[in-house]
């Protein structure tokens, strides 16, 4: 693709709830055609700039994004292949990276350039539009992450990170990981509270609002596609027992203390 050349379509291969939401914001901007076994219908307010399409036809596309989970991203990849051409740009939009990037990086042929993005933000944070939201992006092959960086950056308003693979996956494994870990943990133990409340507790519950919906292939690949979250999830939880120690402990001592007291008189 020559460096000037104008971008005016997207294909977008899966239309999942992250990629109905990138329909949602680009299809003013750009032509889309999506593809996905398992869509029925497009939706009405968008049938006027986004169609369903085959593999080829979102090959027709300038740019092709990947919003696909993981474990489908390689097959995806091969779906596509035969139809992709030079000049060509790739563009994945998964939670994790490292994995991501060397999938696409193997199947993808030489001539295509690769971008990894991750959307720091999903439609429960986007509900009110996506002005500011942050979103990382890593530069793979080609040189087209820039180009796509400046656009996020001044067409849509993004706070964009310009990052590697390896370290966007050290701190997503602390940012998502631990947030959905514990989502998740909060999720299970409810009915909680929601009258007497603090602040705090209330922020906290609008963060697992956040992410209770999300897909379990969501879940799954910020805990186990992120090479990094175990480590992390391994030092939360021994760090939690250390404080259910450090109570027990101290409450013994106290108890003891209390019991050699004095009495008041």
């Amino acid at each position: 693709m020559r460096p000037n050349r104008k971008i005016s379509s997207l294909g977008i291969v899966g239309f999942g709830a992250f990629g109905r939401l990138m329909a949602e914001h680009l299809r003013a901007r750009f032509d889309l055609i999506v593809n996905d076994p398992a869509i029925v219908e497009i939706p009405a307010h968008m049938q006027s700039r986004v169609s369903v399409g085959s593999s080829a036809d979102v090959c027709c596309c300038d740019v092709i994004v990947l919003a696909v989970p993981v474990g489908r991203l390689a097959t995806a990849i091969r779906d596509l292949r035969p139809h992709l051409r030079p000049g060509h740009i790739v563009v994945d939009v998964g939670s994790v990276k490292v994995v991501p990037v060397q999938i696409m990086t193997a199947e993808l042929p030489s001539f295509v350039d690769i971008v990894g993005t991750h959307p720091l933000f999903g439609p429960q944070s986007a509900r009110n539009g996506i002005q500011g939201r942050k979103i990382a992006v890593c530069p793979v092959r080609g040189n087209a992450a820039m180009r796509i960086a400046a656009y996020l950056r001044q067409e849509l308003g993004l706070q964009v990170f310009v990052t590697s693979p390896d370290f966007h996956d050290r701190e997503a494994a602390v940012v998502q990981g631990l947030t959905h870990l514990m989502a998740r943990v909060l999720v299970q133990m409810e009915p909680l509270p929601t009258r007497m409340t603090t602040a705090s507790f209330d922020l906290l519950m609008e963060a697992v609002d956040m992410v209770r919906d999300d897909a379990p292939g969501v879940y799954d690949a910020i805990e186990r596609d992120n090479p990094f979250s175990a480590d992390v999830r391994e030092r939360f939880f021994a760090l939690a027992s250390e404080a259910t120690r450090d109570l027990e402990h101290n409450g013994s001592k106290r108890l003891r203390t209390a019991a050699h007291a004095p009495l008041p008189r």
